[in-house]
């Protein structure tokens, strides 16, 4: 149906791929499932899904240059899956462009679960949900922080009157730190924020956003304020 998130599914182990699909699925998901990255990055050129889960350990095209090469074309919303939380892997997948990871393996209502909560940073409807109106965060005008300009309007962002090009995710995480300069947000505060985690998370995905963040915007512009968290320079 064509209201339906087309979820874009690369594994190459044939039983949880095939298990998987059939669970989305039923959850109202339409999904094009592939073995291996190549296939993957073909599919993903060919049909643009709304959303892609993509497997660390792949073969012809890992998990992590899939990433890489999708974020290089576009700013659709990448969940890595990952067979060990501890896993270098991880950290890799999110500085490649990835907006979060599940860990294999995972329980299909945690995954349903997750791609919600991404489409709905990304403002899309998902499996019968409403796309989330904007936070207030998200309102307001031009905030200006030196040569640093955020349009909460536009979802623009300007470096010495230069666009910087964010992501969804990102620009999220930028709106919560704008929208207090100043203040000390921790990283659980920002996990149930940006990443809406109602539950406990890895703070790694907010370390990793928080550093590809700085690349973009400054590295002095966002400091570290050790054992509490992150804060925007007033």
């Amino acid at each position: 149906m064509a209201d339906q998130t087309h979820v874009l599914f690369v594994e190459d182990d044939d039983v949880i791929r095939e298990a998987t699909q059939l669970a989305l699925e039923r959850d109202g998901f339409a999904v094009t499932a592939m073995p291996d990255g190549l296939s993957g990055l073909e599919a993903f050129r060919a049909d643009r899904p709304d959303i892609a889960l993509l497997d660390v350990m792949v073969p012809g095209l890992d998990g992590v240059s899939l990433c890489r090469r999708i974020r290089d074309e576009s700013t659709v919303p990448v969940i890595m899956l990952s067979a060990r939380a501890d896993s270098i892997d991880v950290v890799l997948g999110l500085e490649a462009g990835a907006d979060d990871y599940v860990t294999k393996p995972f329980d299909g209502a945690v995954l349903v679960a997750r791609i919600r909560a991404v489409l709905r940073r990304f403002g899309h409807a998902s499996g019968g949900d409403r796309a989330e109106e904007p936070d207030a965060a998200a309102t307001g005008g031009v905030l200006a922080f030196g040569d640093l300009e955020v349009d909460t309007e536009g979802m623009e962002v300007r470096k010495a009157g230069q666009p910087v090009a964010l992501t969804p995710t990102e620009m999220r995480l930028l709106l919560e730190f704008s929208s207090a300069p100043g203040t000390v947000l921790s990283r659980d505060k920002l996990l149930e924020r940006v990443w809406d985690y109602g539950w406990g998370g890895d703070t790694r995905v907010v370390d990793v956003h928080v550093q590809r963040l700085r690349t973009k915007i400054g590295q002095d512009r966002i400091e570290t304020v050790r054992g509490f968290g992150y804060k925007l320079k007033a």
